[in-house]
């Protein structure tokens, strides 16, 4: 049993057999094949924060596998009277067999790991780190291309304050990708994670132009602009809406280029976009199921069979 709080917790061969898993488990996610791996077991969602496609393809991944779930939110919970992190933890872990965690402080993955003796998921510690949603990231790259090898892969949007990329970032680089970060000026990929990624040996470029990255790009990966993130809402203001995609963006992109996003969108993505061939990221939201069935399972230490019937 073991946490995955960043993706410095999973080796590239461990990767790729999380992956190779999720696959298997495809039909699973989708009903279609009925595999009660993980019956018996409970899964504590632990939610500090809003969440839709996280907690509920957790909670569809551990049901489809034949677990229970317990749904926690701060709210109508003791954490409105007080409780701390830790003592609320402590009940978890009498509770649960794993836990996945949402919390909008960096390091309160880490913290509720160390805390407690049950495996831990992080699904997002403030501007941190997301690694399932990483995991799930991944996989839609490799379903669309084959691989994970060599390819350009632009970040665009709040690469500031989004967890999503800068977990993503530093998976993708492992796999040899080279990176184009496209943000306006002050919502950068912070330095450090930029210094870091260019010591592995990535080929990194910063940029703030949209149109002139979409005809190289394999991957185009839009986020939101989080409004909850900044602290002057004028500041927001400032860049709410920098960048969009609409379907006649994609006459100039490269055959199999697909279009990402971990979701929610505001006006990033236009809505012309969703029946193009470019479009990946309602599959992507699916992927979600899969992918994190397979982490449940190697968190439990259950193997998913090598033929799945």
């Amino acid at each position: 049993m073991s946490d995955v709080v960043t993706m410095d917790d999973l080796t590239n061969k461990e990767i790729m057999s999380i992956l190779d898993d999720a696959e298997r488990l495809v039909p699973v996610a989708k009903g279609d094949i009925h595999l009660p791996l993980l019956e018996g077991k409970v899964l504590a969602n632990m939610f500090f924060e809003n969440s839709t496609r996280t907690r509920m393809s957790f909670e569809s991944a551990m049901k489809r596998l034949g677990g229970s779930v317990l749904n926690f939110t701060s709210v109508g919970t003791s954490v409105a009277k007080g409780e701390t992190l830790f003592d609320t933890m402590q009940m978890v872990d009498g509770y649960a067999d794993v836990a996945v965690i949402r919390h909008p402080r960096q390091g309160a993955a880490q913290y509720s790991a160390d805390a407690i003796g049950i495996p831990i998921l992080n699904a997002g510690d403030g501007a941190g780190n997301h690694p399932t949603q990483t995991m799930l990231d991944l996989f839609t790259i490799r379903e669309a291309h084959g691989t994970l090898e060599g390819l350009n892969v632009a970040l665009v949007g709040d690469l500031r304050y989004g967890r999503t990329v800068h977990s993503l970032s530093h998976a993708l680089v492992r796999f040899g990708a080279t990176l184009t970060l496209v943000s306006p000026e002050g919502l950068k990929m912070p330095v450090e994670i930029v210094s870091d990624l260019r010591e592995h040996g990535a080929e990194v470029v910063e940029t703030s132009d949209l149109a002139g990255v979409v005809p190289e790009a394999d991957v185009i990966y839009m986020t939101r602009i989080q409004k909850e993130r900044f602290p002057d809402e004028d500041e927001y203001a400032k860049v709410a809406g920098i960048y969009m995609l609409d379907s006649s963006d994609m006459s100039g992109a490269k055959d199999g280029m697909i279009v990402m996003h971990p979701l929610p969108r505001v006006s990033e993505l236009h809505p012309s976009l969703d029946n193009t061939e470019n479009a990946r990221y309602f599959q992507q939201a699916f992927n979600g199921v899969p992918t994190r069935m397979a982490l449940l399972c190697r968190c439990l230490g259950v193997k998913v069979p090598k033929k799945v019937k």
